[in-house]
């Protein structure tokens, strides 16, 4: 068995049963007790499992990881996935971008783009895309959240119905085998649904932590995405359900050197 196929093994484990021991997965899977802590650190790390003492759990359903944590969090990967991402949003392109820190590196890899109009219900999207002279922000009305500078509420989806843009970028918490895209925050998967319905292709962006993470609202199907950009192949039932719906999968390369972080601008 290969760490990769341990470690899917133990999160499967995990979900069934709800907690496993080190002593259980040291028995089970036939490797040493520092394996076992070893494989749990790096899941917890991800986000896929929650450490606790003597073992593991499950991550909560109903509380999402904090956004200064989630922030770090595969960072590196996320980088080399929004500059992926990127590659495929021509110039003077309109966009809709909405919350979710993995939205905020795609920002950022934006700007070297020119002529972008982007419309985003995300404080941190507009902060960073500012200072292009050439791009026009338009930010969402709306209910602030002070955790994460993301826009919701009502009024934040009237504004958004007014517009069709050529590309929706999304994030997500997490993606269920059956291909159900999950959040958090009912008022926030309103506002993406209006999103995904005013974009006339939806990429969905998505690191490996993603899979199989358990949420608490349904957002949507994966077959209501164009396209998927993440770091590693999908569950084999995601995979199967991506081909039936003809959702494209661009896979970042993990050889890519991280791109450095872009200095903040100057003001005049």
């Amino acid at each position: 068995m290969t760490q990769q196929q341990r470690h899917d093994a133990i999160i499967a484990l995990v979900r069934r049963q709800g907690y496993a021991s080190i002593e259980q997965l040291t028995r089970d899977f036939g490797v040493t007790p520092q394996t076992i802590r070893r494989d749990l650190n790096t899941l917890a790390d991800d986000g896929l499992i929650r450490r606790v003492h003597g073992g593991a759990g499950l991550e909560s359903s109903t509380v999402n990881t904090a956004y200064q944590t989630r922030k770090t969090l595969n960072l590196d990967a996320k980088r080399r996935i929004a500059d992926l991402l990127a590659s495929h949003i021509p110039d003077h392109a309109s966009l809709f971008i909405n919350i979710g820190t993995s939205n905020e590196i795609v920002a950022e890899a934006l700007l070297a783009h020119h002529g972008l109009e982007v419309i985003t219900n995300n404080l941190n999207v507009a902060a960073i895309l500012q200072h292009k002279e050439d791009f026009n922000v338009i930010v969402a009305g709306g209910q602030v959240r002070s955790r994460d500078g993301g826009i919701i509420g009502e009024a934040t989806i009237d504004f958004i119905n007014q517009f069709k843009v050529d590309f929706g970028i999304i994030g997500i918490s997490g993606i269920d085998d059956d291909g159900s895209l999950l959040e958090f925050d009912y008022q926030e998967v309103r506002v993406a649904q209006a999103i995904i319905h005013n974009s006339r292709q939806v990429y969905l962006i998505a690191d490996h932590s993603k899979f199989r993470r358990n949420a608490v609202v349904r957002q949507g199907n994966i077959a209501q995405i164009d396209a998927l950009f993440t770091d590693r192949q999908p569950p084999e039932n995601l995979l199967t359900l991506m081909e039936a719906h003809d959702v494209s999968l661009h896979l970042a390369d993990a050889d890519a050197p991280p791109r450095p972080k872009t200095p903040a601008p100057l003001h005049a």
